[in-house]
Formats: structure tokens, sequence, C-alpha cells
């Protein structure tokens, strides 16, 4: 992860420009020390991810470019049926909920009753428990590299709410642009709080350029990977594109990080919020996928210059999910029976894609 980490903020910084050629294999494990095993695997993830391409015995080019987008029309219309995404992700959540570990979860449930006792009982902390929130910044900085603390995070009662919270905070007289298609519940939030919203037609590689260039929007939600219903996850660049949208219009971007860990690659995408330092990008993800429906947990990820922010402006609020609840989670995730859960449902996920392509 070192390794690639470095090569990849060499692209995105420009020292390996579009089209440039990336060092061999071998003269990288020189260079660097390693194995070209090592090697190997940190390529991998740059073709997965979309910084860079191999070519059959040319080596590996990189076809991530900032600039190439933001300011062009996308030529490419999106062209895959909205129907056939949403059955397709109805029907392969029914069949993994027989994967998610329930007696594991009811004796944490039994454990959280024996070590607490009566402090269930208690109120929590406005911003949620620091259980939770220390078991998530342990958990982000492990499998998303989200260098975060605890008071960066904010919990919650599923994303909806939290929606409501972005808000009373961001303002309701600024235009939210949304991804068209969307979750429908997102433009449902908004609009019953009386925002204004302007609708970014989706292409191949995520929002169409010729959208964000239209778009006076303040206020960009975005679903990066997997955007539902269309499926789509934005690429590199295109992520790169969104940042750019941010810095130049001094924009601030929600992102819905939404079904991510479970992606079919070697590891999750980059994050808009890993990505980004100047305070641009709130992350945020829930419990609802990845354990069910009825966890009616989420959480916020703020930039540290936005936390006074929140403190004052929606801080007062009281925590709206119970101690019981939140206290649970966190000896979920804290034991690591929620990374195990994650890597089952992404195993059956890998074995159903490689059956289907063959």
């Amino acid at each position: 992860m070192t390794l690639y980490l470095s090569i990849r903020d060499a692209i995105t910084n420009g020292v390996y420009g579009y089209g440039a050629k990336l060092p061999s294999k071998r003269q990288t494990a020189e260079a660097q020390g390693v194995s070209l095993i090592t090697v190997a695997h940190a390529y991998d993830l740059l073709v997965e991810e979309g910084y860079v391409e191999p070519r059959e015995r040319s080596g590996y080019f990189v076809v991530f470019r900032e600039m190439d987008n933001y300011g062009a029309a996308d030529p490419r219309p999106m062209s895959r049926s909205m129907d056939i995404a949403r059955t397709k992700t109805e029907q392969r959540e029914a069949g993994e909920r027989d994967l998610f570990p329930f007696s594991i979860f009811a004796r944490t449930m039994r454990s959280v009753l024996s070590a607490y006792g009566e402090k269930i009982l208690d109120p929590s902390p406005n911003h949620g428990c620091e259980e939770l929130r220390r078991a998530i910044a342990s958990y982000l900085a492990r499998s998303r590299h989200m260098r975060v603390s605890p008071e960066q995070i904010l919990i919650g009662s599923g994303a909806e709410y939290l929606y409501g919270l972005n808000i009373q905070v961001l303002g309701q007289g600024q235009i939210y642009a949304l991804e068209d298609p969307s979750y429908q519940k997102i433009e449902q939030v908004y609009r019953a709080n009386g925002i204004s919203i302007d609708k970014l037609r989706m292409g191949k590689n995520g929002i169409e350029t010729s959208e964000l260039i239209r778009t006076r929007a303040r206020v960009l939600h975005v679903t990066p990977f997997n955007s539902y219903p269309s499926g789509i996850t934005a690429t590199a660049s295109k992520r790169a594109e969104y940042l750019r949208f941010a810095r130049e219009r001094h924009a601030m971007i929600i992102e819905d990080d939404f079904d991510s860990e479970f992606t079919l690659l070697s590891k999750p995408e980059d994050t808009l919020f890993s990505m980004e330092s100047e305070g641009h990008v709130i992350y945020m993800n829930s419990f609802s996928k990845t354990i069910a429906p009825s966890i009616r947990t989420g959480y916020l990820v703020l930039p540290p210059q936005m936390v006074p922010l929140y403190q004052m402006r929606v801080g007062f609020y009281s925590c709206t999910v119970p101690v019981f609840d939140q206290l649970v989670l966190a000896e979920f995730i804290s034991q690591g029976h929620f990374e195990r859960h994650i890597n089952r449902v992404r195993r059956r996920r890998r074995l159903r894609a490689s059956v289907s392509s063959i």
C-alpha cells in the first residue's frame, strides 16, 4: 500500500502525466528495494483504480487525466439499463442475507449487556458514543486509509437523518446538485426541506463534464461507488474532476459512500475524502447495506475545520441512535466481526462474477 500510494500520488501530482509509461516492475523493485511481487500487486491496484492500464509487451501507461475532462463535454453517453441494474442489485442482496453472522451478532448483544449493565440506559453524547466513534475511526483507517479522529465523526439514525443535518449546516439558500438518476430518497429529503435541486446527467464514468460546467450548485451530492440505480462507479479521473469542481467553485461535496465495502476489486476505491485535504468533502456512510436495513445507524466524517461549525449549528441535538445499539456496533466492529462479514460477501460476489463470466 505504501508503494501504491506513492505511485498514485506521483500520477495525480503530474510526475507521470497522461500517456506516460511507468518504470518496469523490475526497475521499480530495484529502486524501491522491494520484491517484484510487491510491485506487481501495487501496479495491479493502480490498474483496478483506473490510474494506469497495462499494454501487452509494452508496460504500464498512465490513463489518469485530471484536466482532461473538466472544461470539455463527455462524449460518451450512459448506456446501461436502470431497470436491469436495479433488479440485479435486489436479487444479489436477497441471496446474501444468509452470510450475515447473526449468532455472533446476538452474542455481541449479550456481551454488551453483561459488560455495560445499566449504563446502556444513560443518554448518549450528542455526537454519538465515544466507543462507536473510535471503532469507526479505526475501521476507516484500516479499510479506507482515512486518517480521522473520533471527534470528526457524528452518529445519526440513518442516511436520511444525516441528509437533514447537512442541510441545516450548509444552508437551504443554495442549490444542491444530485446525480441523475440517483437514489430517490435523497431528492425527496432535499425537496421536503425546501432545497433547490439541480439534477446532473450521468455518463459512463460519472456525472457528465458538461453538466458540472453548467450547474450553479454549491453543494454536490455524489455516490462515487456503484451509484443507485445506475450501478455506475466514478473513475479515478472523474473523482479528481469532482474535487477540482469543488476547489474552483468553493463548493462542498457530500460523498455518499453507500455500498462501497462490497466492491469486487482487491481493495475499495479511494474515497473523495481521502483524496482531498482542503476540507471540501463530507463523507457519509451507514450500516443499512453492510449489516441490515433495520440497523438505523449512519455516520458523517467531517473535515477538521468544519467540526466547530457542525457543533455550533446542530451540536445541541441529542443523538438519535440508542446507546445499546451504538455499543453493540462498536463491539462488533472492534472484534473484527464486521470486516470478516464484509470479506465473506465480497468473496461470494467475486465467485459469482467469475462464474458468470465463463
